[in-house]
């Protein structure tokens, strides 16, 4: 099946939390979206919200009968590869939400499907779209910081109760290190490139806990260290980011603002939409001087226009698989490092 030329009909196999903050939200802010199924048993919700929606039970089925031409993916971590299979054999494009796959053989296997189907498949990394993450990439380009010799990237959060949810019991590809991980290995990726080495602690802390709840990665390259910290033991102001270069230091403290707005109902249509207050800039310190430096201008809503141009356009896709494999092969390394007490060599 083949895109037509001036929209996408599209499918989502979930409605949960990611569907309705991170994805429909954009499907119904660009005209080049139709979103035209569902695949969720929560039919009522779904026929209140979006009357005379078709709605599946079954995603297989969806995938099979909705006549869609992208598929994206907000199920369980350890369905992604199933699931990402079966569309790229029904013809269908696919996004996937983050973490690609649990297993990075299986990451191997699907990026071969979609070049022999022609297909694009493609990872929900929205993270490179936040305010603070592409300032910190101007500040590179530009060489304000200098050489940079320290980087350190955390997402925490103060949760000390284990939700019944899969992303916190699921043996498969639960915990924060496929979760949170995710995000914080694909931009020190972008940022860096892959390391030379990696070393890291993995640890289940909570009461009753069944996965990683506290992680801390450290990617050793030939000149510089990056640092990457998620937990949920935090309850603090957080630190986002610390940069730190042989010109000054840059340092933000919270998270971009996009999630929340999104979560509140925001829609994501005015280009400032995303735009950060200014008392959560960052801050700037050289030498003799310290500087309050604007965020610059995020927005998810470019993950799907890049995506809607790979499509129609044969462009290239927002997020390439082979990066979202390199952060699959990166959590499976840390997991070693951690269960071996080892720094592991890529």
């Amino acid at each position: 099946m083949s895109a037509l030329p001036d929209t996408i009909k599209t499918a989502v196999v979930g409605y949960g939390y990611s569907a309705q903050t991170f994805h429909i939200p954009f499907l119904m802010a660009q005209l080049a979206y139709d979103l035209v199924a569902i695949s969720s048993s929560q039919t009522a919700a779904i026929e209140k919200a979006m009357p005379g929606m078709a709605v599946f039970k079954s995603a297989e089925v969806m995938i099979e009968q909705a006549g869609a031409d992208l598929l994206i993916i907000t199920a369980p971590n350890d369905v992604h590869y199933s699931l990402i299979k079966h569309a790229l054999l029904n013809d269908m494009h696919v996004v996937v939400e983050k973490p690609f796959v649990t297993r990075s053989k299986d990451g191997e296997e699907l990026i071969k499907l979609a070049e022999e189907r022609g297909k694009i498949l493609t990872v929900y990394h929205n993270r490179r779209w936040d305010g603070d993450f592409l300032t910190i990439k101007k500040l590179i380009k530009n060489n304000t910081l200098g050489k940079i010799r320290y980087f350190e990237s955390h997402f925490d959060r103060f949760r000390m109760d284990v939700r019944d949810r899969w992303r916190e019991t699921a043996a498969n590809g639960g915990g924060l290190l496929y979760d949170l991980g995710s995000h914080l290995l694909d931009q020190a990726l972008q940022l860096f490139g892959p390391p030379e080495a990696i070393s890291a602690t993995c640890k289940t802390m909570r009461p009753g806990g069944t996965t990683t709840d506290l992680a801390h990665i450290t990617l050793h390259y030939a000149d510089m260290l990056a640092v990457l910290h998620m937990s949920v033991f935090s309850a603090g102001p957080n630190r986002r980011f610390q940069v730190q270069g042989e010109l000054g230091t840059y340092e933000k403290y919270g998270l971009d603002p996009q999630e929340d707005r999104l979560k509140a109902g925001m829609k994501p249509v005015p280009k400032e939409w995303a735009d950060e207050e200014p008392k959560h800039y960052g801050t700037l310190y050289r030498t003799d001087s310290t500087e309050t430096l604007p965020t610059e201008r995020g927005g998810y809503q470019q993950f799907f226009s890049l995506m809607k141009d790979a499509i129609l356009h044969k462009g290239l896709a927002p997020v390439a698989a082979k990066d979202a494999l390199m952060t699959i092969k990166l959590i499976e390394l840390a997991a070693k490092s951690s269960e071996t007490g080892k720094t592991l060599r890529l």
